[in-house]
């Protein structure tokens, strides 16, 4: 059944592929992006562009709340565009997943949605479990199902042409894989290409 979905993040790696696969099987999609210079690349995809800083939580509560989604999909990080600039980066992704995780809830329950899915990862970066714990937590807690990514691999992401070191997933599967998700009960889900197609479900 086609629903609302407001995704956010919807110019990401993962988010920007999803586009397309949502608009494809009939939902209607509001793509938030914290750039105004995307805005016109999302209306392209067939998406309600929304234009919002997700810790500006007044602003994000009125974006949610107006465009009233059935899902509001995270796939919101905080990232460099190179891998090398990866620590450097670190406290404002922890500070995504934590903050901006909890803002993007709140607007989620002041909207009425009755879904939401997460972005997370299948790994534990050295010393910043908490902030994905965290994260996590607040997703489970408000009755939603949490996305376990292996590290993504192929165009556009860190790994073009090699494959990382498990657990990783190719971005076009993961994206794929990530669409029947939307109706899946709550819990943890882990897509990597080890579990897929059997992909493993906890909660």
């Amino acid at each position: 059944m086609p629903m609302r979905i407001f995704l956010a993040g919807a110019t990401g790696v993962i988010g920007i592929r999803m586009l397309p696969l949502l608009i494809g099987a009939g939902h209607t999609v509001a793509g938030m992006t914290r750039s105004p210079h995307k805005a016109g690349e999302l209306r392209a995809l067939g998406a309600e562009p929304v234009v919002c800083d997700v810790f500006d939580a007044p602003a994000l509560a009125g974006a949610v709340t107006s465009f009233a989604p059935d899902l509001v999909m995270h796939q919101l990080t905080d990232l460099p565009d190179e891998a090398d600039q990866l620590p450097g980066f670190a406290a404002r992704n922890d500070r995504m997943r934590t903050e901006g995780t909890g803002n993007l809830l709140a607007a989620a329950a002041a909207a009425g949605a009755s879904r939401i899915l997460a972005q997370s990862i299948a790994w534990r970066p050295a010393g910043r479990g908490g902030a994905m714990d965290e994260m996590e937590r607040q997703v489970l807690d408000a009755v939603g199902v949490v996305v376990r990514y292996g590290q993504l691999y192929g165009p556009g992401t860190y790994y073009p042409d090699v494959l990382p070191a498990p657990p990783r997933i190719h971005v076009e599967r993961a994206a794929r894989a990530t669409l029947p998700l939307m109706l899946a009960p709550p819990g943890v889900v882990i897509l990597t290409d080890e579990t897929l197609p059997r992909a493993a479900v906890a909660g």
